[in-house]
C-alpha cells in the first residue's frame, strides 16, 4: 500500500463501504459496528454499506460487480493507543492470493481480500476499484468476547464522521488523507 496518483473517475462512481471483522473477538468487530452505525446515516444513492463480517471471499466477489471506490473498515493493529484511527490508501493488486485464502474464507484480512480480488480480476478480466482505502482502528483487545472496548467503541462515531468526509473528498476536485504503510495517516484518537 502506498500513496497512489489520482486516476480518472469512472462514470459509475459507485462506492462500497465494507465493515470487516469478527464480533465474537472483541475489538475485531470494529468494522462491523462502524458499518451498522453508518447505515443509520443519510448517504448518497451511489454509496452502498455492507456488513461483511468474516465473509472475505464474498466481499472479493461483490467488488467484481464494479465499484469506483472501496472503503474497507477493520481493526488495524499498528502500535498506537487503542481507538486511534488510520486511513491507508491501497495502490493496486498485490498479486496472487496467499495460499489457503480461498480454503479459509473466514480468516481473511483486508490484504488477503485485496490479493484475492487481484487474482479474480486477472482471471475474469474484471476491473478492481479505482481507489481502495482502509479505515483502521487500533484495537485494545481481540480476545474472545462480544462488545468493543471503551476506546474503540468511542472511535466508532469518529469513524462514521471520517467515512462521510472521505465520501465527500472522493468527489472531483477534493482530496482525502493518503499515506504509505510506513506512515499511515493517523486521523484521530478516541478518548482514553
Amino acid at each position: 500500500m502506498s500513496a497512489a496518483p489520482d486516476r480518472p473517475r469512472p462514470e459509475s462512481g459507485r462506492v462500497l463501504v465494507a465493515g470487516i471483522g469478527n464480533v465474537f473477538l472483541g475489538d475485531d468487530g470494529f468494522g462491523v459496528e462502524t458499518a451498522r452505525a453508518l447505515t443509520a446515516r443519510q448517504l448518497p444513492a451511489h454509496v452502498e454499506v455492507v456488513d461483511i463480517g468474516v465473509r472475505g471471499v464474498h466481499l472479493a466477489y461483490q467488488v467484481l460487480d464494479g465499484y469506483d471506490t472501496l472503503i474497507l473498515v477493520d481493526a488495524t493493529a499498528r502500535g498506537e493507543a487503542p481507538g486511534t484511527l488510520y486511513v491507508i490508501e491501497h495502490d493496486g493488486p498485490e498479486g496472487d492470493a496467499p495460499p489457503g485464502a480461498v480454503l479459509d474464507g473466514h480468516r481473511m484480512t483486508p490484504d488477503t481480500v485485496l490479493a484475492l480480488l487481484g487474482t479474480l480480476c486477472a482471471g475474469t478480466g474484471g476491473q478492481p476499484p479505482r481507489r481502495t482505502l482502509v479505515l483502521g482502528c487500533e484495537p485494545a483487545t481481540v480476545e474472545e468476547g462480544m462488545g468493543l472496548s471503551p476506546p474503540v467503541a468511542a472511535a466508532v462515531p469518529e469513524a462514521v464522521r471520517l467515512i462521510e468526509e472521505l465520501l465527500r473528498a472522493d468527489e472531483p476536485g477534493e482530496s482525502a488523507p493518503r499515506a504509505t504503510v510506513g506512515e499511515a495517516a493517523k486521523v484521530g484518537e478516541a478518548a482514553k
